[in-house]
């Protein structure tokens, strides 16, 4: 099988995981009190979403950062028919419409992907990134203690927990190289990042809902997060896409039809549809809370 399909595959599955892992959860959540690690449904989600993160570092070894990314965006995609399902929930005009458009987009993205590249981050270099995504994230953690407004604090630092679990992401697909081409001189130091970047994006993701509401910390994360993926797997690990110039400037027309149909999913009007995805992280490695942001952090704005 080619490379490039069984990463796809992979992605396909580790989505699905991750949103059925939220459907048990906030079934959990929903249904009882006290604490969830006395519930096996907890423990099933949390099964669910090792699953999901395994498939996911998977497809990172096989399959390029500039798509692999992306596809994470189907779990919001993949809640709608399970919370239809699960929960009887009408999916409506603006789900299906978001649907669409995030699965178009991301069907025209792997259209025009190119053949993967064995390339990945050399000794040298990963400090050098860790600390450029390190300062990225400061300076967004600064300027929201001086925005005005929860909402746009909230946006803000959902863009730096998009950077931090992108690049959570770059460093897990460079573990991942290391592993497979058992060059493990640099392992230790990919590992660290890895566990760094994506502990701080989830501290992050989990601040940006107070007082902000689901959507719109919801749709910049899931829209940051493999932007800034991407682009470091196009500038920094050479990947490419089909038809030189032309092929990248379509590729990011597809990606921006894709993060519309996202923040559809995500506005008022599909919000019922992904709630049940939302205690989901979109990274490479994601862990499942005991209760939804919303229920941590306050009611929805």
């Amino acid at each position: 099988m080619n490379s490039l399909v069984l990463s796809v595959l992979l992605c396909l599955v580790s989505a699905l995981c991750y949103g059925a892992a939220a459907i048990v959860q906030e079934r959990v959540a929903a249904t009882g009190a006290g604490s969830p690690l006395r519930r096996p449904g907890w423990w099933g989600a949390v099964g669910l979403t090792g699953v999901g993160a395994g498939l996911h570092v998977l497809a990172l070894a096989f399959g390029p950062l500039s798509l692999v990314q992306p596809l994470g965006a189907l779990t919001i995609v993949f809640a709608l028919p399970l919370a239809a399902v699960f929960f009887h929930r009408p999916v409506g005009s603006v789900g299906w419409r978001g649907a669409l458009l995030a699965t178009g987009g991301l069907a025209a993205l792997l259209s025009l992907t190119g053949p993967p590249r064995t390339e990945t981050l050399d000794g040298d270099s990963r400090p050098v990134l860790a600390v450029a995504g390190l300062c990225a994230m400061a300076v967004l953690v600064l300027a929201a203690r001086w925005v005005r407004g929860s909402v746009v604090r909230g946006v803000v630092l959902a863009s730096a927990s998009g950077v931090a679990f992108g690049f959570a992401s770059v460093f897990t697909k460079a573990a991942a190289e290391d592993w497979s081409s058992h060059e493990t001189r640099s392992l230790p130091t990919a590992l660290v990042a890895v566990a760094f970047f994506a502990s701080t994006g989830l501290l992050l993701s989990q601040a940006s809902y107070r007082g902000a509401g689901l959507a719109a910390p919801l749709a910049t994360l899931t829209v940051i997060n493999p932007a800034v993926a991407a682009a470091i797997g196009v500038t920094v690990l050479g990947e490419g896409f089909r038809y030189g110039t032309v092929g990248g400037c379509l590729a990011g027309l597809a990606g921006a039809v894709a993060a519309s149909g996202v923040i559809t999913l995500t506005g008022r009007g599909g919000e019922a549809a992904v709630t049940t995805a939302s205690a989901v992280v979109t990274a490479g490695v994601r862990v499942p809370a005991a209760r939804t942001p919303e229920a941590c952090f306050g009611r929805r704005g």
